[in-house]
Parts: structure tokens; sequence; C-alpha cells
């Protein structure tokens, strides 16, 4: 079996974040959604899951990290194309996200921008063209 990575993140108003997350692409797996979390697959060994700020107080007694004011950690995703890396951009600034909070990345062989969710968490959004990437 292929590892899988389940990412964990705590967000303020879960039908919003999952409504954000089904606008960039994800689905909802209702098996491992209710109230106070929403499973939403990005791809067959993808899955974010959206926790409440008290489900996540389950899982740890950390603070939550305001991740509006703070970095907490970015994460990365790769695309198919330059044109997915820009529509996935395009739709989460189109859903409340904020668009390009990274500096854009293009060095010809390599295509990246990033967006913020509703919670202030990074998402990278990455192509590379193996192809094209300089030798040596």
């Amino acid at each position: 079996m292929s590892q899988k990575i389940f990412v964990n993140l705590p967000v303020a108003d879960l039908p919003k974040a999952k409504s954000f997350y089904e606008a960039i692409g994800a689905v909802n797996n209702p098996q491992f959604t209710d109230d106070t979390a929403a499973c939403m697959v990005l791809s067959d060994s993808i899955y974010v899951m959206l926790l409440t700020h008290p489900k996540w107080a389950t899982f740890t007694q950390k603070p939550i990290v305001d991740a509006h004011a703070a970095s907490e950690v970015m994460l990365c995703l790769s695309a198919d194309d330059r044109a997915a890396v820009d529509n996935m951009v395009a739709a989460a600034s189109a859903h409340g996200g904020k668009a390009d909070v990274t500096p854009l990345q293009d060095l010809g062989f390599m295509y990246g921008r990033s967006f913020e969710d509703l919670d202030g968490h990074i998402w990278e959004i990455m192509f590379m063209d193996m192809g094209q990437m300089p030798q040596g």
C-alpha cells in the first residue's frame, strides 16, 4: 500500500472551510465528516482534515496558531501544468482565499504560486517540467 498524507487543519468555520476546499477541487468524504470535522480528498493519496477548534483541542493542548498573523506551516501541491496552478489560485481567490501570499516562482522548468485559505493556512501550487530541468 502506498503512503497517504492526512493534513489536519484547524478551521474557525467548518461549513465555509468545506465550501472553500470544494471550490479548489477537493471532494468531501462524508464517511469521515460530521459537525466537528470534514475529510476533503485532494487525490488518492492526499486528504485534508478540517477540524473545528474544539475538535482540534482534543488532539493537542497547544494553542491554535492564528495563521493570519504567524507562520505555522506551508503546504505544497503539485499540478499537471501551469494552467492548473493558475486555475487553483484563481479558484481560491474567488472563494475568499488570498492569492500569491509568497513570491511567484517562474524558473522556466518550475512554476509556482500560492494562496492562503480562509484560516490563513498557506498552500503553494507547483508545476515542474522535468524535461526542461537544467542538467548538472
